[in-house]
């Protein structure tokens, strides 16, 4: 674990006074992406950044429709266009649908970002535990509703307990029908790293340990996973973190097409950079808009029938777990 935390410890270190693009491009790596496939490449321009898809890097059971690929794109974005106003290269962020669709980030004048998203950018996790179910003050929850404003995207708001435990029920329907699947359970284990040996030799997968589970020898965690982690088991775990929580945010597209889940990753991802910087933690609870069974039922929930739900995300206050591996930067970039 020493090595683990010192090997992700210099993918999370300050940005440079004058950083080179890749120094930009490690910081918009850290962005939150399903399974930590990292599906991401970056093109370097003379003028700036280009962010592609990398399809080799897709979970086409759990997001079929490459929904979630396309909203963490959008957080990488984010993250990238902050980390270069923090350098006093603002940007103008484009995207193209050529091809399967990229995000263009253009060096350009503009306004001043907020210098407390930027710090977060190295302290964001999605904290896979329980809170300690202290509620969010009402001034947090209107700087998190302020930070996540982006254009084309709507943010709804849960914090009261009967609007969360109709959320919490669906989250859990999801669960056990995604871990009745052998298909997705396959998909998942191919993306789990039982011990830091696994997750540095790799750099992606879910690594157990930031999850709050133990290290296993890697012949031994598939076994322990299939064995331990049932529809029952999972879908308790989940009901128990969402007690905990302090709220649910849910964010909605005005449409579904890939520029607007590109504009949910980066409105997604202010909410959650907002978050570590009031102090708060948050995990990505996306089971009711992963099975599209259940859909109709959240958007039931916010009063928004015939809406397609994007991302659904818990927070409140919470511990510190180990931080998820990435990729060095020279590895995500196209040659």
């Amino acid at each position: 674990m020493e090595t683990y935390a010192s090997e992700v410890a210099s993918m999370r270190a300050p940005l440079p006074a004058q950083p080179a693009m890749l120094d930009l491009i490690r910081y918009a790596t850290l962005a939150p992406n399903g399974h930590n496939t990292q599906p991401w490449t970056f093109r370097l321009r003379e003028d700036g950044i280009d962010i592609l898809p990398d399809l080799t890097r897709r979970t086409p059971v759990v997001d079929p429709d490459d929904h979630h690929l396309f909203v963490s794109l959008g957080c990488a974005t984010e993250n990238l266009a902050l980390a270069a106003a923090a350098s006093g290269r603002s940007g103008r962020i484009r995207f193209d649908p050529a091809g399967d669709g990229f995000v263009s980030f253009r060096f350009a004048e503009g306004p001043a970002e907020s210098a407390d998203l930027f710090g977060a950018i190295v302290q964001r996790q999605s904290t896979r535990a329980e809170f300690d179910g202290r509620p969010a003050g009402v001034a947090d929850l209107q700087a998190l509703a302020t930070a996540a404003a982006v254009p084309g995207v709507e943010l709804v708001l849960i914090t009261d307990r009967p609007g969360m435990n109709l959320v919490r029920d669906l989250v859990v329907s999801g669960t056990r029908a995604q871990m009745d699947d052998p298909a997705f359970l396959r998909e998942l284990t191919s993306w789990l790293r039982f011990n830091p040996r696994e997750a540095i030799a790799s750099g992606d997968g879910l690594f157990s340990a930031a999850s709050g589970r133990p290290s296993t020898p890697g012949w031994l965690g598939p076994l322990l996973f299939r064995a331990f982690a049932t529809a029952a088991s999972e879908g308790d775990a989940y009901a128990r973190q969402i007690r905990s929580s302090a709220g649910i945010a849910i964010f909605l597209g005005d449409r579904e097409d890939r520029e607007h889940w590109v504009r949910v990753g980066r409105a997604c991802q202010r909410f959650a950079l907002k978050a570590t910087a009031l102090g708060l933690r948050h995990a990505f609870i996306n089971q009711p808009v992963e099975v599209p069974a259940l859909r109709p039922a959240l958007a039931g929930v916010l009063g928004l029938a015939g809406r397609r739900p994007d991302i659904v995300m818990r927070f409140g206050h919470g511990p510190t777990l180990p931080y998820a591996a990435r990729r060095p930067p020279g590895n995500v970039v196209l040659t």
